[in-house]
């Protein structure tokens, strides 16, 4: 990623291990993530289908999409399961204070 603008999307408090949540930011749908104390963010629509990732189920790293089964790994955003085949695009995250903010290319 070139320039990036960071955005608050949530507080560190907003989720637990293992929890996943959808943001907006402008036109871009997002799911948060926290796994293993760490943040994550991936685009928050399916690849396969238009499936919302935050409706999904997370088990461990992996999210598994709520229509067809298909899965990711959360930190990469690699498909890891049919039917999905195309790999969900991520974005860095940092924390500051009790901010996560998520960069999202400018």
């Amino acid at each position: 990623m070139t320039e990036a603008d960071y955005h608050r999307v949530a507080t560190t408090t907003d989720l637990h291990d293992g929890d996943v949540i959808e943001v907006q930011v402008g036109k871009t749908l997002l799911a948060i993530y926290k796994i293993d104390g760490g943040f994550y963010a991936t685009e928050g629509v399916c690849t396969h289908a238009y499936a919302r990732m935050a409706e999904g189920y997370v088990e461990g790293d992996v999210i598994e999409c709520p229509y067809h089964g298909g899965a990711f790994d959360i930190r990469s955003g690699k498909a890891v399961a049919a039917p999905c085949t195309q790999d969900l695009k991520t974005f860095p995250v940092r924390i500051d204070g009790d901010a996560v903010l998520v960069g999202i290319a400018s």
